[in-house]
């Protein structure tokens, strides 16, 4: 089966129904509508309608808004390293995602920090120099996704 291709179409001169069946899939993702016929009823569009378009219609993310960056951290086992290297991420404007501390072991702790960085004031490279200045900061590894 031969791979169909993209466009990018500004929203505002497609039909109204394709802004509706975004909604209705954004209902269905976030929660606020437990079922397909609820979000539909709320979107205002049938459920043929929101079948027909749901894997063809979504909205368009630029890459740099939904940037992860993956941080891995050791530390040294002191009170407020790691509020400290959460600080940053905080300052920097990024949204944390999931924080993982393992048990420290000899006085160090893994620790793995996901955030998305797409709307930071900081470059990603920016911030890492920030994390690695830290007081208790080993070594830092990261990966941008």
């Amino acid at each position: 089966m031969e791979q169909g291709s993209y466009l990018v179409i500004d929203e505002k001169v497609l039909p109204e129904v394709y802004q509706k069946v975004v909604l209705a899939a954004s209902l269905l993702e976030s929660g606020q509508a437990a079922s397909t016929s609820e979000a539909v009823k709320l979107a205002g569009i049938s459920r043929s309608v929101y079948y027909k378009y749901k894997d063809a219609v979504f909205p368009y993310a630029k890459k740099e808004e939904r940037g992860i960056l993956t941080v891995q951290a050791m530390l040294t086992d002191k009170p407020g390293v790691l509020v400290g290297l959460l600080t940053v991420f905080y300052e920097a404007g990024a949204n944390i995602l999931t924080v993982n501390q393992n048990i420290p072991v000899k006085g160090r702790a893994f620790v793995s920090v996901s955030a998305r960085v797409g709307k930071m004031q900081l470059s990603p490279g920016a911030l890492l120099e920030k994390l690695r200045d830290l007081s208790g900061v080993i070594k830092i590894d990261s990966i941008i996704d």
